[in-house]
């Protein structure tokens, strides 16, 4: 069974906030650390996808 882009854009969204919290919870003394940069691209990855999914959606129509 195959799933909406609109679905798979809202669920990378959801994904991509929860990391940015995870992100932002793990500073400690800096943001230079190996974990909250990883957190933080992976968001961005998450982001990037559900935009581009939107935008595909946007152009089906």
């Amino acid at each position: 069974m195959q799933r909406s882009p609109l679905f798979m854009a809202t669920l990378y969204f959801i994904l991509g906030s929860i990391f940015t919290y995870l992100a932002v919870t793990s500073v400690q003394d800096t943001i230079w650390n190996f974990y909250t940069l990883l957190l933080v691209a992976m968001a961005t990855f998450d982001f990037g996808l559900a935009l581009r999914l939107v935008i595909y959606m946007s152009r089906k129509k």
